[in-house]
């Protein structure tokens, strides 16, 4: 029978802590509501006619 020990300590990997995501530096991706609002606002979308197919965006600068 295996037996499991309650001290049995398992260790993160230095990518998934959270200093790594929240020091600061900028995203590159923009979530889609995003996308849909910075397109609006340099006036290349009016309406949303399509759920995909959105334009390339880059964040603003």
């Amino acid at each position: 029978m295996l037996r499991l020990s309650l001290h049995t300590v398992m260790t993160q990997h230095n990518s998934f802590k959270a200093g790594s995501a929240s020091s600061g530096s900028k995203r590159n991706v923009l979530k889609r509501f995003e996308r849909v609002e910075l397109l609006k606002k340099r006036g290349v979308l009016k309406d949303i006619k399509r759920v995909t197919k959105l334009p390339k965006t880059k964040p603003d600068a």
